[in-house]
């Protein structure tokens, strides 16, 4: 019984996962994510139920589409997994509870900003500050007070703000874009402050070690442009499931 919660949990997960990939792939087209039904990106044959079916039908049809053969992005199995991954994440961090359903769901919010940012360049308004209207809506069912949720906001978007302006000032060019303050902003509200400074550290420091490696190897300079919002993604969903122990071994060490 007791494992039957956690298979049922990825299950779920891996049919979100199904529906996160159609966001992905129409919200930043402005394409309606409910209709049409999913269809083939190369020949625009409708993908039949049984060959949507989480990870079992990529493998079944060998990464391929039924109807044309062209090959399916291993993308699209990838998030599905993840989904049921942050499900059962989420799960162990908070229990089959209120929390549980609204951090899976701003997980999912984070995952699906993290491949449109890596694809387009871009946060769509849509999931940052939609995303702040409803986590100030949701408080009362997560472990952050109202007005932690509120400084946790302006401190994620000052943050940004003050380093876009500081880096116009010296450099004379433009740095991050708006949606990463908004996506700050997003974050803070679901983990407050010491969640805005852990995830903008954490972010910052894994940006580091992927983007300066990245830029070496395709021969690029400093100043190539790397999208940010997938590391803001990862520091907060790090910080969720481990920040309170993190910190909390990080003074250890200090003291």
């Amino acid at each position: 019984m007791i494992l039957s919660v956690p298979l049922a949990v990825a299950v779920i997960g891996l049919f979100i996962g199904s529906f996160l990939n159609v966001c992905i792939h129409r919200i930043p087209r402005g394409e309606s994510i409910v209709f049409p039904s999913s269809s083939c990106p190369g020949c625009g044959a409708r993908i039949r139920p049984w060959d949507n079916v989480p990870i079992l039908s990529y493998l079944i049809l060998w990464g391929k589409c039924r109807s044309c053969k062209g090959k399916i992005s291993i993308r699209y199995p990838l998030v599905e997994a993840l989904s049921a991954l942050l499900a059962l994440a989420m799960l162990y961090r908070f229990g089959l509870n209120a929390s549980f359903a609204v951090y899976y769901v701003w997980t999912c919010a984070l995952l699906v900003i993290t491949f449109i940012d890596l694809d387009h360049q871009i946060i769509p308004d849509s999931l940052s500050i939609g995303g702040i209207v409803a986590g100030l809506a949701l408080v009362w069912w997560m472990p952050v007070s109202y007005l932690d949720a509120l400084i946790g906001l302006g401190l994620g978007a000052g943050l940004l703000i003050a380093v876009i302006y500081g880096y116009f000032f010296l450099t004379g060019k433009h740095g991050m874009g708006g949606g990463d303050v908004k996506l700050l902003g997003m974050i803070g509200v679901f983990t407050g402050w010491q969640g805005v400074l852990f995830t903008i550290f954490t972010g910052s420091l894994v940006g580091s070690l992927v983007g300066i490696p990245w830029a070496l190897l395709q021969r690029k300079n400093m100043q190539t442009a790397i999208p940010f919002g997938p590391f803001l993604a990862l520091g907060a969903f790090i910080y969720v499931l481990f920040g309170e122990p993190i910190i909390a071994w990080y003074f250890g060490i200090l003291a």
